[in-house]
């Protein structure tokens, strides 16, 4: 995605939001969005699961071909669901179905590991790929609940180096999530792609929130990393107005946004 890495050699801050229909997808490229993610946060925000993993596929193509039908200029990213990545051949027909039937611009997978494999297949036939790392939440279970990662030396070492491998292996963006906000500055020095913090500090090359939680209508506590844009505000587009414009000047996130 060469417009993005431009933005992130220029010092351009990048704004992504979450997006799930038609509608908050174009109120989203009204108020200058640069990436929307289909992501599988909809089994949480708008299933009202406990977790991402029961979204399947025909859902992930269901809703990004939804959000598709609101963008004309706005980077689309849809997520992998759960299993989706296990090997080759059904990452390949997932990301096809993804891209074909959704019309996703590219496609964002969790992890790194046995995941590089798929990144290379991936990325060679020339399907633009997102990596996650850091609180992956399709690896919940394993992580014992909502956590943050890369927390202590070792584990940042091994957070860098995986980002460097999902680069090296094709990824084209990264995202990360919930790690102290001087990994996140780190990992964004030395990495060529982007990277997207989500709860992972203010000196990533841009920022993403889910939509229903930086407009406040998530039920239950908002996560820390968050901030309600609509309060004090008359609309919806107003608030990702704001949200663009305070990620684009450094406002947000602030340091009471961040982890140490």
């Amino acid at each position: 995605m060469p417009g993005l890495r431009t933005m992130k050699a220029e010092g351009r801050k990048i704004a992504m939001l979450t997006a799930y229909d038609t509608s908050f997808a174009m109120q989203s490229e009204l108020a200058g969005v640069d990436v929307a993610l289909v992501g599988d946060s909809l089994g949480m925000v708008i299933q009202g699961r406990r977790s991402t993993l029961p979204v399947t596929l025909d859902q992930m193509v269901y809703h990004t071909a939804l959000v598709a039908r609101g963008l004309s200029a706005t980077l689309l990213v849809a997520d992998l669901p759960f299993m989706s990545d296990r090997d080759v051949p059904t990452a390949m027909n997932a990301a096809a179905r993804l891209m074909g039937e959704g019309e996703a611009a590219m496609v964002k997978i969790e992890g790194a590991g046995h995941i590089l494999d798929v990144i290379s297949a991936l990325s060679a036939r020339d399907i633009p790929v997102c990596s996650h790392l850091g609180l992956t939440p399709q690896s919940v279970h394993k992580f014992g609940g909502y956590r943050v990662q890369g927390k202590n030396e070792d584990t940042a070492d091994q957070m860098l180096a995986d980002a460097k491998a999902v680069e090296v292996a094709g990824a084209d963006m990264l995202v990360l999530e919930c790690i102290p906000s001087a990994l996140g500055a780190r990992i964004s020095r030395e990495l060529s792609i982007p990277v997207i913090g989500i709860g992972a500090g203010p000196d990533c090359d841009g920022q993403v929130l889910v939509v229903y939680d930086m407009l406040g209508i998530t039920p239950g506590k908002r996560p820390k990393f968050s901030k309600d844009f609509l309060a004090g505000r008359d609309s919806v587009q107003a608030a990702m107005a704001a949200y663009v414009e305070d990620v684009r000047n450094g406002q947000f996130p602030g340091p009471e946004h961040g982890f140490n």
